[in-house]
């Protein structure tokens, strides 16, 4: 008979767990003022062991028909119209909801008609639609950008059309409506590219000398004109450089993006900036003051759910008093996680505040010093991944204007410099800006002119940086 040995196995295993709280409160750390107040709203709304504190009661008082005051508090109140816990439905305390709070400054985006309204209306009242007609526009102009450019192929439109809306569209069908589509206002709209946009206009304009020849360089020569070699296009067409400068004045005057005069409206919801601080610079101390742009609620437990735990409590109530146990237990989570938000967010922004000072006392981004998540970290004893979930989405409102907080976090260009990189972004479109436009200056002059001003970097990381400020290359930048 064979017998199993007995043996013994040592075994090295590696393994991470994250602690639930340490979730959540990155989770609430994330989130901007307005997101947080809406989950305030949210777990006061389903949580009833969680209010607002109301002077020395947090429950406050409620007036009868007589004027009178009840003695119950709201929770007894509410509750009285139902059998038990289990028979009343999810509710808080609304209070918070009603009471007045102070707004911190919101920004919102025009709330008018959009894009695609504006297109139909103006469709419908210039040309007679019959259903099917209706049905092509509404996925023609429906496919039209917030540019003006068509963003589909008619074909492909055709087939969705066949799809969603029960018939196959006559390919001449399309294309009237898509050629009613373009003759709308403003000239442009509907386009399939750049040249065909600027011709759209070109052809509403008046056939006059200087139009005629903006017309032959966007539709003969159009990619000579893009890379800006106008001796070529001049040979080309036979005209001298008074008539090129004409065209070109022409041509300067065409929008690459019609579709920007229209209204754009609101898709979804509005596009707030509400700032989460509020920075104050007393020029006579020279000292800051940093507060929350809105004041955060006082919760508490409400004192009905506050009740201490005990083995003696009868069977028919263990069930009520689990209840009660686990939202006052999440009652005080969600405090102590209000509390740490508040704490963390404070410490962050006033360590910010304290960095770029000299910004924060001029306006002036210039002034924006090197700064880099591990700086504000060792500056707090905060981690670096809780610094960052700490100033995501946030906007701090200064003396000189709203500004995000992830602004003020770049990093030095080379570790010669103590200039930030929004210092050298500003020095490079100075000098992009008053550079003879005839003869602009290429990367390694820029490269050059920095370093005269005391900036020694890289002919790679000034390219790099002329692109983000959105500048071509000298070519192109070059004024005929």
């Amino acid at each position: 008979m064979h017998k199993e040995a007995l043996r013994l196995e040592q075994q090295l295993r590696l393994q991470q767990r994250i602690n639930p709280r340490s979730v959540a409160l990155g989770r609430v750390l994330e989130m901007p003022a307005a997101e947080f107040d809406d989950e305030v709203r949210r777990q006061l709304d389903d949580n009833p062991a969680l209010g607002i504190a109301d002077g020395a009661d947090a429950h406050g008082s409620i007036d009868g028909d007589d004027g009178e005051p009840f003695a119950e508090s709201a929770d007894q109140l509410q509750r009285a119209d139902y059998a038990d816990d289990d028979d009343a439905p999810d509710f808080g305390r609304r209070r918070y909801a009603e009471e007045p709070r102070a707004e911190a400054a919101s920004y919102t985006a025009d709330d008018d008609a959009g894009l695609f309204d504006t297109l139909m209306g103006r469709l419908a009242a210039e040309n007679s639609l019959s259903g099917a007609d209706t049905a092509i526009a509404r996925h023609i102009v429906g496919n039209i950008d917030s540019n003006g450019y068509l963003t589909r192929s008619l074909a492909a439109i055709a087939d969705e059309i066949a799809l969603t809306e029960g018939f196959d569209p006559a390919e001449a069908d399309v294309r009237r409506i898509f050629d009613a589509v373009r003759a709308l206002e403003p000239a442009g709209i509907c386009a399939l590219d750049l040249r065909d946009c600027l011709l759209l206009q070109l052809d509403r304009r008046a056939p006059d000398a200087a139009t005629l020849t903006a017309r032959a360089i966007i539709a003969d020569h159009y990619p000579l004109f893009a890379k800006m070699h106008f001796d070529r296009i001049m040979a080309a067409l036979e005209i001298d450089r008074g008539a090129m400068d004409r065209a070109l004045a022409v041509i300067r005057t065409l929008n690459p993006r019609p579709a920007s005069t229209l209204a754009t409206g609101r898709s979804g919801a509005a596009r707030h900036i509400v700032p989460d601080f509020i920075v104050d610079y007393d020029v006579n101390t020279g000292r800051f003051s940093v507060q929350p742009a809105a004041s955060e609620p006082d919760l508490v437990v409400e004192k009905s759910f506050d009740i201490a735990d005990s083995d003696t409590t009868p069977a028919a109530l263990r069930k009520e008093m689990a209840f009660i146990r686990r939202r006052r237990d999440d009652a005080r989570s969600f405090i102590e996680l209000a509390r740490l938000r508040s704490q963390t967010l404070a410490v962050v922004i006033e360590a910010i505040v304290r960095i770029q000072h000299s910004f924060f006392a001029s306006g002036d981004p210039a002034d924006i010093v090197p700064m880099i998540l591990k700086d504000v970290a060792q500056a707090t004893d905060l981690d670096v991944s809780v610094v960052s979930r700490a100033t995501a989405g946030k906007y701090v409102l200064a003396p000189s204007g709203i500004y995000p907080l992830k602004m003020f976090f770049n990093e030095r260009p080379n570790e010669a410099t103590d200039a930030s990189t929004l210092r050298i972004l500003e020095e490079l479109r100075d000098i992009l800006e008053h550079e003879d436009k005839k003869t602009p200056l290429s990367d390694r002059l820029l490269t050059d002119t920095l370093a005269a001003r005391g900036y020694d970097i890289a002919r790679r990381t000034v390219a790099k940086y002329r692109e983000r400020l959105g500048f071509p290359v000298a070519r192109l930048r070059k004024l005929f």
